[in-house]
Order: C-alpha cells, then structure tokens, then sequence
C-alpha cells in the first residue's frame, strides 16, 4: 500500500512537473511573459529533479549534495558576470554540456546494463541514439562557443572530401550502432560510438560560418532535447523524457523559423552545407556607387527632433557597445518631443534567437515599443527616420534586389524605403556575412562614424540642445 501510494504521489509530481515545462515554454514566445516562463520552467525542472533524487539510490545524497554545490556555484558565478554580449557563448556552451551529460548517462547506462545481459531491442537504440546524439550535439556546441568567443575563427573550415569524411563517420556510426543492437558488440564498441560521434559534431560545425550561428545554436538546441528524450528512455524516466521531447519540438521549430529568417533551408542546416556560399563571396563588391555620406551628432539630432515616426533598428554592435541603456535614453527623449519610436527586431539579430530582445528587455525599453520584421517592414515607406545602431547584415537591401549576392533571399528590415536612414557603425567593415552593405551608399543613408555608446550618448546630449 505504502509503495503504491509513494508510486501515485511520484507520477502526480511528474505530470505537475511537465504541465509547469510546457506552460513555462509557451510563455517564453514574448518577452512579456518570458521571465514568468524561465521561472515556471525552473521549477518543473526543480520539482521533476527532487523527485526523481527521492525516487532513485543512485548514488549518496552527500555526494548528490556536493554536486549540486559545485555546479550550482559555478552556474550562479557564471550567469552573474557574463556579459549580454557574452550571452550566446553562454547559451551554446550550456546546450553542450546537456548534449554531453545525456550521451555520458546513457553509455554509462549501457555499460551497467550490459554486465547484467546483453543490451538488445529498444533500450539499445535508445542509447545508441542517446549517445551519438547527444555527442554531436557536445562537440558542436563546443566550437560553435569557441566561433563566438573568438577563439576560432569566424570564417568557415573546409578541407577536401569534407563531406565524405562526414558521411564516412555517419556510416561507422550507424553500423556500430547496429552491431549493439544486435548484441554483437564487444566491450569498446560503445566508445567507438561515443568518439566517432564526438568527432562529427565537431566537423559539421566547422564548415559554418559565424553569421549562421543562430541557425546552428537552434539545431544543437533541439539535438539536446532528443538526446535527453533517448537517455529518458533508457533511464525510464517518464519526466525526462517529455522534458527532453518538449526541448526537441521547440527547438526543431525554432530551426525551422531561423532557417526560413535567413534564407537557409533545413537540408543546409542538417547537412551542414550552409556558410560555404557566403565565404566563398567574402568581399565580393556589390554593384553600387561607392560614395559614402557621413553626417554628424548634431545633424541627427536635429532630424530626429522634426521627426513624426522614428524607428531604432538594434544589431549586435550595440551589445558589444553596452549601448542598450543609452538607446533607452535617446527613445524616452524623443517620447517627450511626441515623437512615434519603435524598435524594429530581425529575427537573427545578434549572434542567437532572441539577443535583442533579452538586451533591450536589459535596459527596462517597454515590449510593446518591440516589433517584429514581419509587422514593422510595411511601416518603413513612412518612417522619418531608421537609426540602424550596430546592424549589418539584416539590412543590406542586396539581399533583396541582388541576384548575385550570398544572402540573396534572405528576408530583411526594408530600411531603405524610410525617408532618412542614419547608420551608427564603427567603420565600413562587413558583418558576419563578410561582403559589402549596399545600405550604407544610398542616397538617404547618412553615416554616423564611432563607439555605439558614445555616439548615442552625443545624440541625447545633441538632442536636448535642439
């Protein structure tokens, strides 16, 4: 009686545990309600651990305790002092270890398992899948952290038959996987498995560029989630598997939407063929006048004060600036003059789903001033004034009207239709697609040299002398 009462309390927990995921993943579609939905998250996951930790003798609870200490520590440390700019790396680096603590759990899984019986049927694929996915999911985080922390290089890494070198180590991977759910293995099968997979997640990231980064932290995103759906399955826990299943789905659609944002189709994405047209274009000219106009602090702000409908396009030179508070300032300066100011958000703006969004949401900028690509660009032809602050690529009206170009397709901010456009940049340089703006030689585009920041604070400065 008393186990069939502690088996009911522990499958209520794990239904209220999934029910607060799935509510708290749902809220995380605005940036409204995206803090209630990371804290609901949170505590399913707090409530599925502490029941499976009361469930289970895996190990003591002084050594549970201590790692709890450790990681907590280093996880609170670590969230604490990142910079925003910073923020993706993070995210990447976390989605990696997830992948790998899924692959590790269910080779270890396997290998207690196997000293019992032979490992065959559902359980083997399971950790078969759990392990190989989980891997490729590690290894590619890995360097897609080391791309956006700079210590890899940015431009993509390509050397002969790479794709054959790719598909030979899918093959070995499959076949191995195979011989284990046969019951044919040996003893280092699994960790042929395990290496070969470590191996490829690294190799397919590689080729990409970093202005595909998005797309790839969502593709890890979601091979994280199936990796943990599979080790939920060989654990035989309920929670860990709709958890990991719930982070699969998400993540596969956040794919789909951050492919369909940059052009790129899911077969790029999976068989890691995209970045390779940009690089091969890396400073490729673009077939307009190069006469560059700049224009002032003063001069802007004197446009910005007559303005009836201003839009701030924000991009990741604003996050290396810090300049989220100082754009803050600009906007409820303006707001005071009774002019219209929204904030126009491309959908890979920054360097992962969401940057701009959590960056202004950083500096208290209200979300209804937050609008979407989708939303604001038929709104463009009647803006007085676009403030591009630090964005590049999303802009570039050659993804729109240039065949010739890499990011030909790829659906941008239509910026150019507005009135007057000003840009903030620290120089001519090319964004992570590596070619030319055309943006930055139109007639309308005036060009505002310097520190994001500093150029935002002369405006405000500028603008309450006008």
């Amino acid at each position: 009686m008393i186990l069939d009462t502690r088996a009911s309390i522990i499958a209520v927990a794990y239904i209220v545990a999934a029910v607060l995921l799935i509510f708290g993943l749902r809220k995380l579609s605005s940036p409204a309600t995206a803090r209630n939905g990371n804290l609901l998250a949170a505590a399913g996951v707090f409530l599925a651990l502490a029941i499976t930790l009361l469930d289970r003798s895996i190990v003591s609870y002084w050594e549970l305790a201590l790692g709890i200490v450790i990681g907590g520590g280093i996880g609170i440390v670590a969230a604490r002092k990142v910079q925003m700019t910073a923020m993706p790396q993070m995210v990447g680096l976390l989605n990696g270890l997830g992948g790998g603590t899924a692959a590790l759990v269910s080779l270890s899984e396997y290998l207690r398992l196997s000293m019992a019986a032979t490992v065959r049927g559902g359980e083997a694929v399971s950790v078969v899948l759990g392990t190989a996915i989980g891997s490729v999911s590690f290894t590619g985080s890995i360097v897609a952290f080391a791309k956006l922390q700079e210590l890899l290089s940015s431009k993509p890494f390509q050397f002969p038959l790479q794709r054959a070198v790719n598909a030979l180590l899918l093959v070995v991977i499959l076949t191995l996987g195979a011989t284990m759910v046969v019951g044919g293995d040996t003893a280092t099968t699994p960790w042929i498995v395990f290496a070969v997979a470590l191996a490829l997640g690294a190799l397919l990231v590689l080729p990409i560029g970093g202005g595909d980064m998005p797309v790839v932290i969502a593709t890890l995103n979601a091979l994280t989630g199936i990796a943990a759906a599979f080790t939920g399955l060989v654990l035989h826990n309920q929670i860990l598997v709709v958890a990991g299943i719930l982070v699969g789905a998400s993540g596969t659609l956040l794919t789909l939407l951050m492919g369909k944002a940059m052009n790129r189709s899911l077969g790029n994405v999976f068989f890691g063929g995209f970045g390779a047209t940009a690089a091969v274009a890396v400073g490729a000219p673009v077939a307009v006048a190069k006469t560059v106009r700049q224009t002032s602090a003063e001069d802007t702000a004197i446009a910005l004060a007559y303005a009836r409908k201003v839009v701030i396009v924000p991009g990741y030179g604003l996050a290396v600036a810090e300049g989220q508070h100082a754009v803050r300032e600009l906007a409820q300066e303006l707001e005071k003059r009774g002019v219209d100011v929204k904030f126009a958000i491309h959908p890979v703006a920054g360097r992962m789903p969401g940057h701009m969004n959590v960056l202004l949401a950083e500096a208290n900028i209200p979300y209804d001033e937050l609008v979407e690509m989708d939303q604001i660009n038929g709104d463009f032809d009647s803006t007085d004034v676009v403030l591009v602050v630090g964005a590049n690529d999303v802009v570039n009206p050659a993804a729109r009207d240039d065949p010739a170009s890499p990011i030909y397709g790829m659906p941008i901010l239509d910026v150019d239709k507005a009135r007057n456009v000003i840009v903030l940049k620290r120089s001519m340089g090319a964004g992570f697609a590596g070619i030319d703006n055309a943006l930055f030689y139109r007639d309308r585009t005036r060009m505002l040299f310097g520190d994001a920041k500093k150029s935002l604070t002369s405006l405000v400065e500028a603008l309450k002398a006008v």
